[in-house]
């Protein structure tokens, strides 16, 4: 067990070798963008769960999936693609949105972990805020971009036409510490960008992040339908709401709430 920053500790329940390898973040963001490309990847690749993040001020719940305790951020890794390829990866995954107060430490730890086991680079994806009309021209008009803390974090993605450079702007949250603190220790870090509505879970920005990660970074192929079919019913439940708060504004009745969704 470590307590690197004396707020968050990390708990590997299962030694795993990341050396050369590629950590991901999944700390929520907007639209939920890093949350669901992480547990994409988990599912997708078959993850098993190699650790856990805990601290004080993590909130003190258990969540029960086939009959175990599990803790609200837990690490996955194991290794993806072709023997003679095979990428190693730890995956960061958490149910919950840190307050301010624990983002740095969070960040902090991950880096920490990262330079520990020898990583060589640490992916954040995140989510860039946008207007509700984008999503509705189709998957096209989804642009993916991103950022390096580094020369070599830049060279990843830079031959890549369709991955724009993230020249201006803010970025907030894990991944913008991530990326400050990768500068200050000259180590990699890459933030992968896709515009995504702020007030759903947003899988079409997620398949376009994860599209980018793989053409970029992981080079394996992996199949997005399955979220932007998601996306297609994330979407279509949306209008069906509007249309309902509309209506029911119009007759004063309190329209019927948002159906649950993905995340």
């Amino acid at each position: 067990m470590e307590r690197e920053n004396g707020v968050v500790e990390i708990h590997e329940l299962k030694g795993i070798d990341i050396r050369n390898g590629i950590i991901v973040d999944g700390f929520p963001s907007v639209g939920l963008v890093s949350s669901i490309v992480a547990n994409y990847l988990v599912s997708m690749m078959n993850l098993e769960q190699i650790g856990i993040v805990d601290s004080p001020h993590f909130p003190t719940v258990s969540l029960i999936r086939n009959k175990e305790p599990n803790n609200p951020v837990r690490i996955y890794g194991g290794k993806i693609g072709k023997d003679e390829k095979a990428t190693k990866i730890a995956v960061f995954v958490s149910e919950f949105q840190p307050p301010s107060n624990l983002i740095k430490p969070i960040a902090v730890s991950i880096l920490d972990w990262a330079q520990k086991q020898r990583a060589s680079l640490v992916i954040s994806p995140e989510g860039l805020a946008v207007d509700g009309e984008v999503h509705r021209k189709g998957e096209e008009a989804v642009n993916a971009y991103a950022v390096g803390s580094t020369i070599p974090a830049r060279l990843y993605f830079e031959p890549y036409e369709d991955i724009k450079p993230f020249d201006e702007g803010v970025i907030t949250g894990v991944a913008g510490v991530l990326l400050n603190e990768g500068k200050k220790r000259n180590f990699n870090v890459i933030s992968f960008l896709s515009e995504a509505h702020q007030m759903f879970p947003d899988a079409r920005a997620a398949a376009r992040v994860i599209e980018a990660m793989d053409k970029a970074i992981l080079q394996i192929g992996i199949d997005t339908k399955p979220l932007y079919a998601e996306a297609e019913i994330i979407e279509e439940s949306i209008k069906r709401v509007q249309q309902q708060k509309e209506a029911a504004e119009k007759r004063s009745v309190p329209p019927k709430p948002l159906p649950p969704m993905y995340g």
